[in-house]
């Protein structure tokens, strides 16, 4: 029983070295032939789970369906709360349980009321899209994913049957049982595929409906792209500047390091707390299956980590997963008639019915309707150029919506011998959803790839589809909206004979490079691998080319450029640390030649100028300084909307040097100065000093967090490569940044020629979600320390940091 096992994670005693479970036999849920149905499984499972120091779960089986179980035990040990209400979502059941107008926030992308989210999933349900996926032999998941998630399911219900829930979040949930299904994970997989499109509109597709007298639908739309707020058109499709969402790695190889093999430095930045948060495992089949790293909750595969050969990690990627279709509504026929190019055609109108509690406790059954064309759903999206109005709607059609691949991709790459094996895997498996792949191997070759699930629409496509709003959408956005009367004819999606599926582009449609010297990625877009690579000739839809880079782009690659630029190779130390060495790039361009001082000394604001030029220009807990600078940063105007015209910067941005343009702070201009002025007025009026200690300020801020003093900082326009953001705090909200949100589980792996991986991590927010569990904080405590947890790899190394033992049979 996990929390007998576990001292902190809901028990009183300490546990020995080694406890043997109860043996009694769980009740596992839907076997392979009886998944689309949801049905229960008469299979059995087995796993062994001995845990290590900091809660982390080493599973061992005889099977994948094992290794699911001991995944799903171990999970809801770890993350009970996030689990079960990630189940809840994936059964449309949100507003049952927890009332129709409570707001969901997943924390990256999707902000909806609990009745939006249900009337989408259940109108998903009622269609049967993953019964039907589950089917498909070339959409759907292979037999060793499903024997995982089958497990997994196995594990979960297991878990909750012999445990007592400790963790305040959902201690008294009414919702919570035993009953999960197979069914009800693979909706909750399917949901995270669709995280940066269709979940993203959930709110525009519950609520869509037909333009009327009293509510035409009509856009204040701009006749020129120009006249568009890009960033909060950006923040609607879900790429808010505000906000972003994404990661930093970086690969070295055998020309660049001393062990003369491959290594790698990855830190997705991801939500400290809810469904995109991660918890550390490692699965093993002896002599045919062993891999290490993070999960996100409601994953029994690592999605992050390593093996004995290959280590890899994910960064978000540029490319569009979508396409929106702008469909003619003929005025003399109804607003649900559209046309296409074999006739006028009438959209489906799809009522569902969704369970809802009202403030009494009663509940009471509400319908809801959405609409759909053959391409997807229809949306209502007026802020974001696309609304429903009388002349014309929009449909989004969705590539991660037609798969259900994802843990097979996963699985796939964990059996990877080489950098180049882990990408056929992942191109054979084709369903990485929403991210680009760097990669490092023992061979001592290095890979980045942007080989994710991408629409097939060709520029060619696009300048022939595009329509007159589609076209502002592309200049503005980079998102092509073509002509739905087209839709099923020369509109549609394309297909590659090297694709895994039609309507998606094909491996050799898609960026990527293998190297033995170094590569790396932070969200920008594919065009620049590193200092010497540059893939071009790709189609806009899966990113720019030429285009500027940001500060903490330049910043990942400033680490390993510089150093190999001084004679010096790295080595597994020295890639360790760049992870807490905090520079800061903005600082360093904006401070040549006494630039950042000039301006500053503009304001006559001495004390605060005197405090900015003493800054050690680092974003470590001991500097001093860092918040007045992020606030002028905060403060600078944007780029005005003509090519080449930047108001802070006197050098442009030029293609012909990325990683070092745009530079000159432009102490001329008097917005730059009126910045600084700004930037010191916040820091005075939230009563901070001007030399506060960066470590008494941002601290930790997710739910039981004590205030741990970080270092780090904003991401991409100041320069931080160890990314950290404060979104709505539940704790420590009384500190000038409470953090919630970037570094998340950093991964610093290091092959040899021989013996095994030297494997550096680090949970920042520690494995347990529960913050009654010992495992709650001290990952952060070590995080904040700049300290790692040397990750037990070998049979050795295991039982030297063993705490305990569960046995599932």
């Amino acid at each position: 029983m996990g929390s007998l096992l576990l001292p902190g994670a809901g028990s009183s005693t300490a546990a020995p070295p080694a406890v043997p479970a109860a043996a009694a036999a769980a009740a596992p849920r839907a076997g392979a032939d009886e998944l689309p149905q949801g049905g229960r499984s008469r299979d059995r499972y087995a796993a062994d789970i001995t845990w290590t120091e900091h809660g982390i779960p080493h599973i061992t089986a005889d099977d994948f369906g094992g290794l699911g179980y001991g995944s799903g035990y171990a999970a809801a040990e770890m993350s009970a709360c996030t689990l079960l209400d990630t189940l809840l979502t994936g059964r449309g059941e949100r507003s049952r349980w927890l009332g129709p107008d409570a707001v969901y926030d997943d924390q990256v992308t999707l902000r909806a009321t609990n009745l939006q989210v249900d009337t989408v999933v259940t109108d998903l349900r009622d269609r049967k899209v993953v019964e039907q996926l589950l089917a498909d032999p070339v959409r759907g998941p292979g037999r060793e994913a499903r024997q995982m998630v089958q497990g997994y399911v196995a594990g979960i219900n297991r878990w909750v049957r012999e445990n007592e829930i400790t963790d305040p979040a959902c201690r008294d949930a009414r919702y919570i049982d035993d009953d999960a299904t197979p069914l009800d994970v693979w909706y909750g997989v399917y949901l995270a595929n669709l995280l940066a499109s269709t979940g993203v509109f959930m709110g525009s597709i519950a609520d869509a409906a037909p333009p009327s007298p009293t509510d035409p639908g009509l856009p204040e739309l701009p006749v020129r792209a120009a006249d568009v707020d890009r960033d909060a058109l950006l923040a609607g499709l879900g790429r808010d500047p505000e906000r972003p969402f994404g990661s930093n790695a970086t690969a070295v190889g055998a020309e660049a390091t001393s062990t003369r093999s491959g290594m790698i430095l990855g830190n997705p930045h991801f939500p400290w707390r809810g469904r995109y948060h991660f918890t550390q495992q490692h699965l093993t089949i002896p002599g045919e299956y062993d891999v290490a790293g993070a999960s996100l909750v409601g994953s029994p595969v690592v999605n992050i980590g390593f093996n004995d050969r290959v280590a890899w990690s994910h960064t978000v990627s540029t490319a569009y997963r979508f396409t929106p279709y702008e469909y003619l509504t003929p005025v003399a026929l109804s607003p649900t008639t559209y046309l296409t190019d074999a006739g006028p055609a009438e959209l489906e109108r799809r009522e569902v019915e969704v369970v809802v509690r009202r403030e009494d406790g009663t509940l009471e059954t509400v319908t809801e309707d959405v609409y759909r064309t053959p391409e997807g759903y229809v949306i209502d999206a007026p802020d974001l150029l696309m609304p429903w109005g009388v002349a014309s709607f929009w449909a989004i059609r969705d590539a991660n919506g037609e798969h259900l691949r994802t843990i097979d991709t996963f699985l796939e790459m964990g059996k990877a011998r080489d950098v180049e094996d882990l990408l056929r895997r992942q191109d054979r498996a084709g369903g990485m959803p929403w991210v680009n792949t760097t990669a490092a191997d023992r061979d001592g070759n290095v890979l980045y790839a942007d080989h994710s699930v991408v629409p097939h629409v060709t520029d060619e496509m696009a300048a022939t589809c595009m329509t007159v709003v589609g076209r502002v959408l592309e200049q503005v956005a980079g998102l092509p909206g073509l002509d739905g009367t087209r839709a099923g004819s020369s509109c549609a999606w394309g297909a590659d004979e090297d694709a895994a599926r039609p309507g998606i582009f094909g491996p050799a449609n898609l960026p990527d490079v293998v190297n033995r010297s170094w590569v790396h990625n932070a969200n920008d877009s594919y065009w620049t691998p590193s200092y010497d690579d540059r893939l071009e000739g790709f189609d806009g839809i899966i990113g720019c080319e030429q285009c500027t880079r940001t500060m903490r782009t330049r910043m990942v690659a400033a680490y390993v450029g510089d150093r190999l630029a001084a004679g010096k190779k790295e080595t597994p130390r020295s890639l360790a640390g760049h992870q807490h060495e905090n520079r800061v790039m903005a600082a360093e361009v904006m401070r040549a030649d006494g630039a950042l001082d000039e301006v500053c000394e503009a304001t006559g604001e001495t004390e605060a100028c005197a405090a900015l030029a003493a800054w050690d220009g680092r974003s470590d807990r001991t500097s001093r300084g860092v918040h007045l600078f992020e606030a002028f940063v905060g403060n600078l105007p944007a780029p005005l909307p003509v090519v080449g015209l930047d108001p802070v910067w006197t050098v442009p941005f030029d293609p012909a040097d990325p990683f070092g343009t745009p530079r000159g702070l432009n102490v001329d201009n008097p917005q730059v100065v009126q910045a600084m002025q700004a930037a010191i007025d916040q820091v005075r009026d939230a009563g901070v000093a001007f030399d506060a200690r960066w470590g008494d300020l941002q601290v930790a801020g997710d739910r039981g967090a004590p205030p741990i003093g970080l270092g780090g900082g904003a991401a991409d326009s100041v320069g931080n490569a160890n990314a950290l953001a404060s979104y709505l705090p539940e704790e420590n909200d009384d500190r000038y940044k409470p953090i919630t949100y970037g570094s998340s589980h950093i991964q610093a792996i290091a092959f040899r020629r021989n013996g095994p991986p030297i494997a550096r991590t680090i949970l920042t927010y520690s494995q347990s979600e529960d913050p009654t569990s010992r495992f709650s904080a001290d990952q952060t405590r070590l995080f904040g320390a700049e300290k790692w947890v040397r990750f037990a790899w070998t049979d050795s190394q295991i039982r030297r940091d063993r705490i305990a033992v569960t046995r599932l049979r």
